[in-house]
């Protein structure tokens, strides 16, 4: 069993299920992968693969190092790495193609992305609050509120919710349902939604939970 696969979120869109009902998917353009390398117990200390996504990429936006690491496991045009994790059995060795034929329709998969950056937000838009009232004098509209007592313990607890940077963050949706796989394209359709804009980088792998 493959352990997931590498691709980009294309965009959004609807399918209609037999009975009518309208679906929201998310089109990802998942692989071709190639793995890059394999890490083994005995030299690395663990069991895992190291995936490339294979795409059209300029030689000079991948420095030396990497590309010395790219060909030695004979793959080009990998910008993309991530490693996952391998069960006991799993055969795959440098070089060897991993593609999205792996998925079938009613498979459930968690999608790993970097969310959109929001910038610099307040407590109202980063974390939901009311806000205060808008009338009868009212100065109290945007702002956090207090963030501690005064005497006691005379501090702000960590993890106090406060205005500061939304998004650009590593974000996982779990149990997403695959709706249709198409091998010719390498196309992956989930139901739902994915973190990132389109044209994102994300990690697709088989649903934990």
């Amino acid at each position: 069993m493959r352990p997931g696969i590498l691709g980009k979120k294309i965009g959004m869109t609807h399918v209609f299920r037999p009975d009518g009902q309208a679906v929201p998917v998310t089109l990802l353009k998942a692989g071709p992968c190639l793995v890059v390398q394999r890490k083994t117990p005995a030299i690395d200390g663990y069991d895992a693969v190291q995936l490339g996504l294979v795409e059209f990429t300029k030689p000079a936006r991948i420095n030396k190092p990497m590309t010395g690491h790219l060909k030695k496991a004979g793959v080009e045009g990998a910008k993309f790495l991530r490693e996952f994790p391998l069960a006991p059995g799993d055969d795959l060795k440098a070089g060897d193609k991993v593609l999205v034929d792996q998925f079938k329709p009613k498979d459930k998969v968690d999608v790993i992305g970097v969310s959109k950056g929001r910038g610099f937000a307040g407590v109202v838009k980063r974390h939901h609050f009311r806000g205060g009232g808008g009338s009868h004098g009212s100065m109290f509209h945007r702002a956090p509120g207090s963030i501690g007592a005064s005497s006691f313990p005379s501090r702000v607890l960590p993890g106090m919710r406060m205005a500061g940077q939304m998004g650009d963050a590593r974000v996982t949706v779990r149990n997403l349902e695959v709706i249709d796989v198409d091998t010719e394209d390498n196309v992956l359709v989930v139901k739902g939604a994915v973190p990132g804009p389109n044209g994102g980088y994300v990690v697709v792998q088989r649903a934990k939970r």
